[in-house]
């Protein structure tokens, strides 16, 4: 294991290098703005590499167990058609509801083998939400240096240990490309994921999820532990997008973490998120076989998520005040 977690990290490091040499060649950057949180031209579709990385793993693990193959194939199929649209979407701009379409079509290719397995249809249409949701969170939660990737990492190191049979390695696998391409992104970016890459992780930790809860359906709930900050983040802020009127699916810097790092830098927020993520991860670990009862387990993931919820109000409040200090300072100047 520890061999192949080496070979998959060299890939993400590797694969974002090369990577990074071509978008600089074909003018592939992302350039600062107003609807963008970053200050300096910057390459995209470093995530490339850790698509290539998902699916070395899933060849590799249908060679090594080819009773698994089905749903490696479809995992791998699903990976390859977000990634597609995505690597589109980074050179040419597409139409939003195309993407989200592909996004559609990726998740029913992925749980067809799940349902052939189990005939769960509660289990596929909640996966297919979550799958859909986890895909689109990620490339809206790609926004600071750092963010995307280690959040993935977290919580697919997290599942990892939760999972069985050769999901647990897809997992480190994930876990190990992004920590290659990691040092490229953060603390300062010398590449960004580009939607190739945001799209596919959250599509890996989507799915991810449900092959966890194939064993264990009555953990399901605490799995939804540690993606709270950038489901509640993503969440409350499109709803808000979506009341004003406004063009939810355009480029924007009204996400807290994006407020945020407005004040206090990309770094420290990337390490603050990844700090209530570790703790949902830990807390995830813990009650998973605990044997608490359905209601306890409701009663907990309600307040985690609603204390995130108190923090996401919390967060815009204050970027509000210091943009209207601001302004007023500014007014007597």
């Amino acid at each position: 294991m520890i061999g192949w977690l080496a070979v998959f990290f060299l890939m993400g490091a590797a694969g974002t290098w090369l990577a990074r040499r071509y978008a600089l060649q074909r003018d592939l950057v992302d350039e600062p703005g107003d609807r963008r949180s970053h200050a300096v031209r910057t390459p995209r579709g470093g995530g490339i590499a850790l698509v290539a990385v998902l699916l070395v793993a899933c060849i590799a693990l249908a060679l090594r167990e080819p009773l698994h193959a089905p749903w490696l194939a479809a995992f791998g199929a699903g990976i390859a058609l977000v990634a597609g649209v995505g690597w589109v979407d980074d050179h040419r701009p597409l139409s939003p509801w195309l993407r989200l379409s592909v996004h559609c079509l990726a998740a029913v290719v992925f749980l067809a083998p799940v349902w052939m397995a189990t005939g769960d249809l509660l289990l596929v249409v909640l996966g297919f939400a979550l799958i859909v949701t986890l895909t689109n969170v990620w490339n809206f939660m790609d926004g600071i240096n750092g963010l995307a990737a280690s959040q993935a990492a977290l919580v697919s190191a997290a599942l990892a240990l939760v999972l069985g049979g050769p999901a647990v390695a897809l997992g480190w696998a994930l876990v190990a490309g992004c920590l290659g391409f990691l040092p490229f992104n953060f603390p300062s970016a010398r590449i960004f994921l580009g939607d190739v890459g945001s799209g596919t992780l959250g599509y890996g930790v989507g799915a991810l999820m449900v092959l966890a809860t194939l064993p264990q359906p009555d953990a399901a709930a605490w799995l939804l532990l540690p993606v709270a900050p950038f489901l509640v983040d993503a969440g409350l802020t499109l709803g808000r997008r979506v009341i004003r009127g406004e063009r939810w699916w355009t480029p924007h810097v009204q996400h807290a973490y994006q407020v945020w790092a407005n004040s206090a830098g990309h770094p420290c927020v990337t390490i603050a998120y990844g700090a209530v993520t570790l703790a949902g991860v830990l807390g995830t670990l813990a009650l998973v076989g605990s044997g608490r009862g359905p209601a306890f387990m409701a009663a907990f993931v309600l307040a985690w998520y609603t204390s995130a919820a108190f923090a996401w109000l919390w967060l815009q409040k204050r970027a509000r005040g210091g943009v209207i200090g601001r302004e007023e300072r500014d007014r007597f100047e």
